[in-house]
């Protein structure tokens, strides 16, 4: 394979698709014959126009596996354009995985180890002091951190003066809201949080429970969304239309949420 990502020759998107395979490695782990493959779901879902991969990987070995992530490496370095981003909480066992690959992001989530999955963001008057250290050894080893964080305004400043790159904002929250009564308010924090972080000089990610009911509706009214990181929706989808399709209908959204931001 060529030095360049197969998908660079199309027009994209400027909201970046990371397409999480923790599901992928659930499902594999339910037997012991290796399928399906997590190397090759990734490599099906850049070939169809995913700009990165995201892992997260927790002690329990539950779905990612020590192995997988040096397998993923591996398969990225074919993969120059895409991003590498691993995920979970720097307090356990994710900082020896950043050591060892060197990830272009790493995102700190503050989650507990036996955790069916994230459900909040840092407290960084509690944790804060304990970050910084492991921000900035992240940032020695090249790569970028951004922090798992609610819809906070307020708390954006504080995530930068610890020398966080960027915020992922927990989106269940709104996820549980759209198409509610309450959903325009949930909607206008999570436009204010990012807002916020733009002020305060923080790229903006967003991730967690995001769809193809209610992407578009989140990219068109908040603000600055560099990057969305989705992988249960996504892989369920996937049983129903394949991987390759998939990734192209999430990106249609993406597309969708962007033209109507710019309508506006």
């Amino acid at each position: 394979m060529s030095g360049r990502h197969p998908s660079s020759m199309r027009p994209i998107s400027p909201t970046a698709l990371s397409v999480n395979l923790n599901k992928v490695a659930l499902l594999r782990n339910s037997r012991t014959i290796g399928i399906p493959s997590v190397t090759h779901a990734a490599t099906l879902v850049l070939e169809a126009g995913a700009d990165g991969i995201t892992i997260h990987p927790r002690p329990d070995g539950r779905h990612i596996r020590a192995d997988d992530v040096d397998a993923l490496h591996a398969l990225l370095r074919q993969w120059p354009a895409a991003e590498f981003n691993i995920e979970g909480n720097p307090f356990h066992e994710l900082m020896d995985a950043v050591r060892r690959v060197r990830p272009h992001q790493c995102t700190f989530v503050p989650d507990d180890a036996i955790q069916a999955t994230s459900d909040h963001g840092w407290d960084l008057a509690r944790d804060g002091d304990k970050l910084r250290p492991l921000i900035d050894e992240a940032h020695a080893l090249g790569s970028r951190v951004s922090l798992f964080m609610d819809a906070q305004p307020d708390a954006m400043a504080a995530a930068r003066a610890l020398g966080a790159d960027r915020v992922e904002l927990y989106t269940e929250p709104y996820a549980r809201e759209h198409g509610g009564p309450h959903a325009a308010a949930t909607l206008g924090r999570f436009r204010d949080a990012a807002e916020a972080a733009l002020s305060a000089g923080l790229g903006v990610n967003a991730g967690h429970d995001l769809n193809r009911a209610n992407l578009a509706d989140f990219v068109a009214a908040v603000p600055g969304v560099g990057e969305v990181s989705i992988g249960h929706a996504l892989i369920a989808d996937a049983l129903e239309f394949g991987l390759a399709t998939t990734v192209g209908l999430y990106r249609a959204e993406l597309v969708r949420g962007e033209q109507r931001a710019r309508s506006r």
